[in-house]
């Protein structure tokens, strides 16, 4: 009789157990990944900036160039049925170089105005950005974090090539989310219009962001919920957390690739650019921003990060 009760009661515990594991699976999904405000990133102290930057990002020139730009409008249809928005930009003078450009989570294609405008200033290129699946006017009820967008990203490049013809060189440019983005881009079959990519504070894959954060922001530990996460986010998202892998995709990839880390980056901790970094199939450069936070790069150091882009690109592209 105590056999059978201590059965019963072990029982009840794991169901008991099991019921608040995938509770917390849908409050993770929903918190994350479902689509809609995130008010759990307020204030977050790895996002906290510096008021230089604060005042770059929110009210800086380029935020001003972006409004003054007359961007042509580009629709298309992804492979699953959802309407995308991609937004394009021709060069003042003909250029057969165009820079693809992903932003980063909760953001959206205009945001990357601010590399947009080095691009398009001084380097003469044409630029296109798109809102990711799950941002801005694109559709979808999730955020792919990459994964699914990298097909996305497969698409506008071959539409680019189809426009603007065989011989125009393309760059892939992303940041945060954008970065892993690209990375998972990378790993695709592209075309060899495809000429480099620059992966500014990437993540090694989902499952390893979200580990992290889960213990960082929450104190939890990722076993079990975020493999129970995982199974929810491909009932309803159609992808895992641990096949969206930027590190799978750069040991397939075929394209140079330039990291781009701040040192100070403990929201995305620069450790996953290094981990990334020796990976990469390619040939693959590393650039480190000391003090700068997540995607903070570019305003941190500037004058470094373009002698280091532009130094890059020559080497890999065309002038």
């Amino acid at each position: 009789m105590k056999r059978k009760t201590w059965l019963k009661i072990g029982v009840g515990i794991l169901s008991v157990l099991l019921i608040i594991d995938i509770i917390a699976a849908f409050y993770f999904y929903n918190l994350a990944i479902d689509r809609g405000e995130k008010d759990f990133l307020q204030g977050n102290e790895d996002l906290e900036v510096s008021a230089e930057t604060k005042e770059v990002l929110l009210d800086g020139d380029w935020r001003r160039w972006v409004d003054e730009q007359d961007f042509d409008e580009w629709s298309m249809t992804s492979e699953d049925g959802l309407e995308l928005k991609g937004y394009f930009l021709e060069a003042k003078e003909s250029s057969d170089k165009v820079v693809v450009m992903a932003h980063g989570y909760l953001g959206n294609a205009m945001d990357m105005g601010l590399f947009g405008q080095y691009y398009y200033e001084q380097r003469g290129y044409n630029i296109f950005t798109a809102d990711a699946r799950g941002h801005g006017a694109s559709g979808g009820d999730y955020i792919g974090f990459g994964w699914p967008d990298r097909k996305d990203y497969v698409e506008w490049i071959d539409r680019i090539i189809e426009k603007y013809g065989d011989d125009t060189e393309i760059i892939l440019h992303g940041v945060s989310m954008g970065a892993a983005t690209v990375l998972m881009t990378a790993g695709e079959e592209l075309p060899d219009n495809v000429k480099a990519v620059i992966a500014d504070s990437p993540y090694t894959s989902v499952y390893d962001l979200f580990s992290y954060q889960m213990n960082r922001m929450f104190r939890l530990p990722s076993f079990p919920i975020l493999p129970t996460t995982s199974a929810v986010t491909n009932i309803r998202a159609g992808y895992s957390l641990k096949e969206a892998s930027a590190l799978d995709q750069v040991k397939k990839a075929e394209i140079p690739i330039l990291y781009i880390r701040g040192n100070a980056d403990t929201f995305v901790p620069a450790r996953m650019s290094q981990t990334l970094y020796e990976n990469t199939k390619s040939e693959a450069e590393m650039m480190t921003v000391d003090d700068a936070g997540h995607g903070e790069p570019y305003i941190v150091a500037k004058e470094k990060y373009i002698t280091q882009v532009n130094a890059f690109l020559d080497k890999h592209t065309d002038w």
